[in-house]
């Protein structure tokens, strides 16, 4: 089959190859998917870049989409023939979704409703489950307040239209008009321009001094530093799922204290049984009821991979960007 792998960490441009690997056969329990597409988020470049290379190569991505073409022992054969989408394809295995053929066990291929395409579908794994787990763990949001960090991100244009289906008011913060303009359409009804405002002064305008109830964040060494300065209200909640200064944050933990503030981590990729089980529920519903908008911002073939890497490095994309795995 026709893959793209690295071998060790570097840039893309050292590292990715593109060829033939041998096409996996599904052991018991598992599936073979064929895959259609692939899509590329920041924690792969991530990946590439720092996380230790402990096997021979590394096939990258965690999410895509296509059909079930052949089944290990106790899988139903009634599952051939099954458009899916996948998650954790790439996550704590060597062997991914940059690539014509897949295996992983059957629970990670999750049918896929019929009106939904394989572009959209690549967008799910990460990207949609982050959000709906990031708005699971915000609970109830009804009437309330809630500042969305990186609105315009694949997970924050996702997690915007969650909070504005349960009734939310939604603040996001972004850094240009265009971002501005594609967080407006997922629902914030106020955006701040984090590069040229004070994040903490326009809350405080648009709240009338109150505070939001709930950050929910994806870089929460920048976000720390708004706790404290009365962006989140006492008995508030931040929601985090990343950050981009990897290392040790320092907080405030006198305001955290006496303002009774609740902090929530998670990591998607290692999301407990439970939750898991949940989130699936509701993007099939999601899903199901055609519920979602889904921003494709570039499309690459296999032999450009690359380019596709070398396109959500540099973050200047709105959207997802997708490998079409099609010859």
């Amino acid at each position: 089959m026709q893959a793209a792998w690295y071998s060790q960490n570097g840039s893309a441009r050292d590292v990715l190859c593109v060829g033939e690997q041998d096409t996996p056969t599904p052991v018991a329990g598992e599936v073979r998917v064929k895959l259609h597409t692939s899509g590329v988020n920041p924690s792969d470049v991530k990946s590439r870049t720092a996380r230790p290379v402990t096997d021979p190569f590394i096939i990258p991505h965690s999410d895509g989409a296509g059909v079930i073409d052949a089944v290990g022992e106790g899988v139903p054969s009634s599952r051939i023939g099954e458009r899916v989408w996948v998650w954790n394809g790439q996550w704590q295995r060597p062997l991914g979704t940059a690539s014509e053929y897949i295996t992983l066990p059957q629970q990670q291929a999750v049918a896929l409703p019929e009106h939904i395409g394989d572009e959209a579908a690549a967008c799910l794994g990460i990207p949609a489950l982050t959000a709906i787990q990031a708005v699971h763990l915000a609970g109830d949001v009804k009437g309330q307040t809630v500042l969305v960090t990186g609105a315009s991100s694949a997970v924050g244009h996702y997690i915007a239209q969650l909070l504005t289906q349960q009734g939310a008011q939604v603040i996001g913060t972004v850094g240009s008009d265009a971002k501005a303009a594609h967080a407006r359409a997922a629902g914030c009804q106020h955006v701040v321009f984090y590069k040229t405002e004070s994040v903490s002064e326009r809350v405080q305008a648009i709240t009338q001094g109150r505070g939001v109830d709930v950050i929910i964040d994806m870089d929460f060494a920048s976000t720390s530093t708004l706790l404290g300065t009365g962006t989140l209200k006492s008995h508030g909640t931040v929601v985090c799922y990343g950050s981009n200064n990897p290392g040790e944050v320092p907080i405030p933990f006198r305001p955290l204290l006496y303002g009774s503030i609740t902090l929530k981590f998670f990591l998607v990729y290692d999301l407990s049984p439970q939750d898991r089980a949940w989130c699936l529920n509701k993007l099939t519903g999601l899903l199901q009821a055609n519920a979602l908008q889904h921003t494709i911002a570039a499309k690459f073939k296999l032999r450009d991979i690359v380019q596709a890497h070398e396109a959500v490095e540099q973050g200047r994309l709105i959207g997802n960007v997708v490998i079409d795995l099609a010859p």
